[in-house]
């Protein structure tokens, strides 16, 4: 690993640790019996997987998750909530594609190195991989809902990266409807008040509590014009929302993330997670002091967005 890499991860390790903090969480009834497996590791350890023993895909292996994670990006792909019987589940007892893939564009740089491995008794899993001039690092947990997932990415030029989200064919992004008709509004947050804002979830047909939505920081998506959708807001006007209704892209910076919220947790109203330094879990966990406004199942035809992707 050259000397400015190898800086520049120290610098972002604070910053991928505050964003495991801050933004990473999950009920643990809903983690229940859970664990992963991966590069044949198990149970609570810390482990160096050597590159020679890595391969070009590999599974990472959970009772409620399971996704491929692409060895020379770490690009993940077919990310799965498999339906374990949970009293949390969103499946309905079915195992779920939610994610076709989700890819890092390095712009010809590869992971190379050993992969680092850190499993704990929590269900909670860590990968980190680097190569010249990019580090990436994984972090997921084998649960039902909640924080499920988070990319994280390093460059030594400092510059953006471009991840691409692909929903599974089942699933599709929609304009939340139960915070649109409610813009504007103020709600209860902690000891104060937030106001409600338009909301981007995903969902599918057949699972009603299935529900889900991209988490970033220092993270900005790309407003798609090719995917233009109209949707009526409450004073009857419409508003333009540029997302196309299977594919997100995203210019994630160098140190930043981009996450995975599943159930109740992606549709409560809260403010996205700040950029602290140090010690920042406490002022920013919302321990179910927000207001949950849920989404309409079935989604409404007027409320999802078009086209799938961009022609």
């Amino acid at each position: 690993m050259n000397m400015k890499l190898g800086s520049l991860i120290g610098a972002a390790a604070l910053v991928m640790t505050t964003l495991a903090q801050t933004s990473f969480a999950a009920d643990s009834s809903g983690c229940e019996g859970g664990g992963f497996q991966v590069l044949g590791k198990s149970g609570s350890q810390s482990a160096t997987v050597s590159a020679n023993l890595v391969g070009t895909v590999f599974r990472v292996q959970g009772k409620y998750v399971q996704f491929d994670v692409d060895g020379p990006t770490f690009g993940i792909r077919n990310y799965i909530l498999t339906g374990a019987s949970n009293a949390l589940d969103i499946t309905g007892g079915v195992a779920t594609q939610v994610f076709e893939s989700k890819m890092p564009d390095h712009r010809g740089l590869v992971l190379t190195e050993d992969v680092s491995v850190s499993l704990s008794s929590s269900a909670d899993i860590v990968l980190t991989r680097s190569g010249p001039g990019v580090t990436m690092r994984i972090q997921a947990k084998d649960c039902a809902n909640g924080g499920l997932f988070q990319m994280e990415v390093a460059r030594a030029d400092e510059t953006k990266t471009m991840f691409t989200h692909v929903l599974a064919q089942s699933a599709f992004y929609f304009d939340n409807r139960n915070f649109r008709d409610r813009e504007g509004d103020l709600v209860p947050y902690k000891e104060t008040y937030i106001k409600v804002g338009p909301r981007i979830n995903f969902g599918n047909d057949y699972s009603r509590k299935f529900v889900g939505r991209d988490s970033p920081q220092f993270a900005d998506r790309v407003a798609e014009p090719l995917c233009t959708n109209n949707i009526l807001t409450r004073t009857g006007t419409y508003a333009k929302v540029l997302h196309c209704g299977g594919v997100s892209q995203w210019w994630v910076a160098s140190g930043g993330r981009m996450g995975q919220v599943m159930g109740q947790d992606a549709t409560e109203v809260a403010p996205p997670a700040t950029a602290c330094t140090h010690k920042c879990q406490a002022q920013n966990q919302v321990r179910s002091e927000s207001t949950v406004l849920g989404f309409p199942f079935p989604v409404a035809s007027a409320d999802r967005l078009q086209p799938r992707a961009a022609q």
